[in-house]
């Protein structure tokens, strides 16, 4: 009988701890796999979390602004619709003679008050009144003209005439003051 080899014994073992040894590197492997397919996966949902959560703040963000907008500037339409009756006021009390101020005074003062308290409200709401004066530069950013016309002893570019006071709600132009404006040519 032929006695094994102890040589062949150790490769047959050597064989064995190699095959071990590859079977446990895969494992690893893949355990390896999983754990990076795990952290892109994780990677991926706190990107997502991340572009969410900075989502949520602009939309609370952007929600504030327009309710603070809407607070400020929600009275528009009715503010514009409100106009006329001070252009109305002012101009009853610019026509006003001495004559009627001493038959109807008593009517004439309810007509000043009524104007003012008309302004005190505007006031609270922040309505601003544009009230430009003859001689002033125009400014296009406050100021409507109405017409060019050339006056002596202006300079192209001033108020000539004031047509109807304007007026800002808070930092917005609600209505332009209309005016005329000098044509001119410098000299």
């Amino acid at each position: 009988m032929a006695e094994p080899k102890n040589d062949d014994f150790l490769d047959d073992i050597e064989a064995a701890e190699a095959e071990e040894l590859l079977e446990e590197m895969a494992e690893i492997d893949s355990e390896a796999a999983e754990i990076d397919a795990l952290r892109a996966e994780r990677d991926e949902l706190k990107d997502r979390f991340m572009r969410a959560l900075a989502d949520t703040e602009n939309t609370r963000k952007r929600s504030e602004k327009q309710r603070r907008e809407a607070e400020q500037y929600g009275g528009s339409k009715l503010a514009r619709d409100v106009l006329p009756v001070y252009d109305n006021l002012k101009r009853a009390l610019e026509v006003v003679t001495d004559e009627q101020k001493a038959s109807a005074g008593a009517l004439i003062e309810g007509v000043e008050l009524t104007l003012r308290e008309l302004l005190n409200v505007f006031g609270k709401h922040g309505i601003e009144l544009i009230a430009p004066e003859v001689g002033e530069k125009f400014d296009p950013q406050v100021h409507q003209a109405m017409f060019e016309a050339p006056v002596p002893g202006t300079k192209s570019g001033d108020i000539i005439q004031v047509a109807a006071e304007g007026f800002l709600l808070h930092d917005r132009l609600l209505r332009p003051a209309q005016v005329g404006v000098s044509s001119t040519p410098a000299t």
